[in-house]
């Protein structure tokens, strides 16, 4: 199967169009670090909107870390998914490693990302999250849950690629869904572009610091 998306940049100018239906006063877009943050830089540029992080971390299986068994949000956001850790065989000590090296990792990064920039307040606001794809869905279910957590009055979770069934495993998550592509079979999310490097601090901070 041939690659959807050349890179990111690819990825963002496609999703942004997707999204220009959500354009006004209301909207704030949320990326989700790492991956999600220079694609959601376009869209909310796209849309005239502000540009938030919105902090998550996946909880991977310790045999195999690109697969998410649950995800870790801020404040105190936990999201886990039971058949995940029983396909995988994860046990609650093993979870529990995971859980406290992501949580560490997790603040290390809204430290650095935020640093002295107030965090925006969704209060009443329509909050458009975006990552750079879907896979499990764990990951994006504990974004959304993070951002009502914020007071957001409705959500739309927008990526360039996801499975055909996501909206059904993500439902009651997000008020609204919105994906490029949901091929099938689906894989992993990096399998859908050609180049899909791993995006570095340095990177999201330099697309949050832009105006």
């Amino acid at each position: 199967m041939t690659a959807i998306f050349e890179d990111r940049v690819d990825a963002a100018r496609r999703l942004a169009a997707a999204v220009l239906r959500y354009r006004g006063d209301a909207t704030i877009v949320l990326g989700l670090p790492r991956g999600g943050v220079p694609i959601a830089r376009r869209v909310a540029d796209d849309l005239n909107a502000p540009l938030d992080v919105l902090g998550i971390r996946k909880l991977g299986s310790p045999r195999h870390p690109e697969f998410a068994v649950g995800a870790i949000g801020e404040d105190g956001v936990r999201v886990i998914d039971p058949e995940s850790l029983l396909s995988m065989r994860v046990s609650e000590a093993e979870l529990a490693q995971v859980e406290q090296v992501e949580r560490t990792e997790l603040a290390r990064q809204m430290a650095r990302f935020r640093a002295d920039r107030p965090r925006l307040d969704l209060a009443g606001k329509r909050a458009i999250i975006v990552d750079d794809g879907v896979a499990t869905g764990a990951t994006a279910a504990a974004a959304c849950r993070a951002a009502r957590q914020l007071g957001a009055e409705e959500i739309i979770l927008a990526v360039p690629v996801a499975p055909p069934d996501w909206m059904e495993t993500l439902a009651g998550a997000a008020d609204s869904f919105v994906a490029i592509a949901t091929p099938h079979p689906f894989w992993a999310v990096g399998r859908w572009y050609t180049r899909f490097e791993q995006v570095t601090d340095d990177e999201v901070m330099a697309s949050l610091d832009r105006p």
